[in-house]
């Protein structure tokens, strides 16, 4: 787990964490204040359409109170207290990576919001579960980084009761790409696991998931990321005052790397819902 903690660490957006408790003083909030989800929704969230897109995974899956959820790769915890303050449901947040774990945590305690949300550090892949099980399954630009796809939902699949339900929002490869430009994704992204579409979906049906929504997602996060550069670069100023260079640089650099390859028409985007059947 540590190697894998250590290796994602190429990609930008997982540095310089301490943006958010930067984030915070820029808010006026001292370490000991309590916190509402809205107050930092804006940068606690490390998905495409922030808040808006994991209301879409609560209406699609319909979660509500008694639900039990797994989040994998939970990041900084965003989506978790979301789900947990909107439904009352009860989530398990799973996060590769200790720092991110801890501020996580952090936030989630911050918020009040402890007795809802379990967060948990490690690899999925072979993270002691024991007998645990959950309603459902969900993920925000996570499952691409694991390389063993067959294994990642053999281990789903041991989670879920039948009818249990998988949401994820992922990557996949849309055109063929050039060894160069692999590469640059491996590290800048550290893809793990780029299939086409045909084969992602024909991965959770060999599994034994029925597909219940695949909506292509490619040309609206195009412009969605297109759009985050053009903000993120316009408000440099604002960006270095509150972080400072080498942060604004860091996240530039990010932010141009995966819009260039959505550009590209290579790198493309999937919102997927199957259930086990």
């Amino acid at each position: 787990m540590l190697d894998h903690a250590r290796e994602i660490k190429s990609m930008k957006l997982y540095t310089h964490i301490d943006r958010v408790h930067n984030e915070l003083a820029e808010l006026g909030k001292t370490p000991s204040d309590l916190l509402k989800t809205e107050e930092i929704s804006h940068f606690d969230q490390l998905h495409y359409h922030g808040t808006g897109a994991v209301d879409e995974a609560i209406k699609m899956i319909g979660l509500d109170q008694q639900s039990r959820v797994l989040e994998i790769g939970s990041g900084f915890g965003g989506p978790a207290r979301h789900i947990a303050a909107h439904t009352g449901a009860r989530v398990t947040a799973l996060e590769l990576q200790p720092d991110q774990n801890t501020l996580a945590s952090e936030l989630t305690q911050r918020c009040g919001l402890s007795n809802l949300v379990d967060h948990a550090c490690g690899d999925f892949l072979c993270h002691p579960w024991g007998d645990a099980e959950f309603d459902c399954i969900v993920s925000w630009l996570a499952i691409f980084h694991i390389s063993d796809r067959q294994k990642l939902l053999q281990i789903s699949s041991g989670l879920l009761p039948t009818n249990g339900l998988f949401f994820t929002e992922d990557m996949y490869c849309r055109q063929q790409m050039s060894d160069v430009e692999a590469e640059e994704l491996e590290k800048g992204m550290y893809t793990g696991y780029m299939p086409d579409l045909d084969t992602y979906v024909d991965d959770f049906l060999q599994a034994g998931f029925e597909i219940l929504r695949c909506d292509e997602m490619s040309d609206n996060w195009t412009d969605f990321t297109t759009d985050r550069l053009n903000d993120y670069r316009s408000n440099r100023e604002r960006h270095v005052r509150v972080h400072d260079e080498s942060t604004f640089l860091a996240m530039e650099d990010f932010y141009d790397l995966v819009n260039r390859h959505f550009r590209s028409g290579k790198l493309g985007g999937v919102r997927l819902l199957a259930r086990k059947l």
